[in-house]
């Protein structure tokens, strides 16, 4: 099996992961509230990547790292898992899995945005339009089947999933900036997610045994969601002869999510969700493709 082909298999099962999450994020909130979801998630990717880490000879790498490091990794497991999980599981809780899902889609075009104030890339016309379409897709998706207004959506639950594209956003920016060891760096931002989480529990007493449905689906997404699936993603990217030939299949994700979340979940999809979708996606693609005889801005 040549290396282009390892990379559309690595892709694949990593499309096929992340379709499934909505999914488990929706049982999983059935069973366990947003604070408790995401501590026995945080915890099931800590003890996966610590076992990673172990298994690569890498865990003594950790006694070279510099207070700075530490320093770092927790700004970021702050940030994400610990906020941005926070923040969508609990948009989860208020939204349709159909709802919530593709308005956290809208990273890649706040990121833009952000990239030109925290590292200087210049914004051009073509960003705006692409802000433009994808807004319009927000738009369509929030209003939930009712095409003349906003009457059946949750307006804490819509501030909410879109906000979570803006922690994500400045944890790509903050995160790019650190060339430490992928795994490494995952490690530790699970490690101190987790103490955030466990710790944030202790104070508002909400510690709870859960139920086993419960415990199986932040199981799923701690391996799935947070741990495994990134990993195919980055080996997918290794293989590839060019990331171009890969990365524009993760946008297969959002759809496929909606069968899932149609069978499993037994939500009746929206024709608005699936234009708003479509729309998103072609604002996220219209900003990333370059065109011909065009410099890209």
């Amino acid at each position: 099996m040549n290396d282009q082909k390892r990379a559309y298999i690595y892709a694949g099962l990593a499309i096929f992961f992340w379709s499934t999450v909505a999914t488990a994020f929706k049982i999983g909130l059935r069973y366990l509230n947003p604070q408790l979801l995401v501590m026995y998630a945080c915890l099931t990717s800590f003890l996966l990547m610590l076992l990673i880490v172990i298994s690569q000879n890498k865990l003594k790498k950790l006694l070279n790292y510099s207070v700075s490091d530490y320093s770092n990794s927790l700004i970021l497991g702050l940030m994400n898992p610990f906020l941005y999980y926070l923040i969508l599981f609990k948009a989860y809780s208020l939204l349709p899995a159909q709802v919530a899902q593709p308005l956290n889609m809208v990273w890649p075009i706040v990121l833009v945005f952000l990239s030109g104030t925290f590292l200087g890339q210049k914004i051009g016309l073509r960003s705006y339009v692409a802000l433009f379409i994808s807004f319009a897709g927000v738009m369509f998706i929030s209003s939930q089947g009712d095409f003349l207004g906003f009457g059946n959506s949750n307006t804490l639950g819509l501030i909410l999933a879109v906000g979570s594209s803006l922690i994500w956003s400045f944890f790509f920016i903050f995160n790019i900036r650190d060339k430490r060891d992928v795994e490494l760096k995952l490690l530790l931002n699970f490690f101190f997610a987790t103490l955030f989480i466990v710790g944030l529990n202790l104070v508002t007493g909400n510690f709870k045994i859960p139920e086993l449905k419960g415990l199986l689906a932040a199981v799923y997404i701690g391996f799935f969601e947070m741990g495994f699936t990134f990993l195919f993603w980055l080996k997918a990217l290794k293989y590839s002869k060019s990331s171009d030939l890969i990365s524009n299949m993760v946008y297969l994700a959002p759809f496929l999510s909606l069968i899932f979340i149609h069978y499993i979940l037994g939500e009746s999809i929206f024709a608005t969700t699936f234009i708003g979708l479509i729309l998103i996606v072609a604002g996220i693609l219209y900003q990333k493709i370059p065109f011909k005889n065009r410099k890209p801005n």
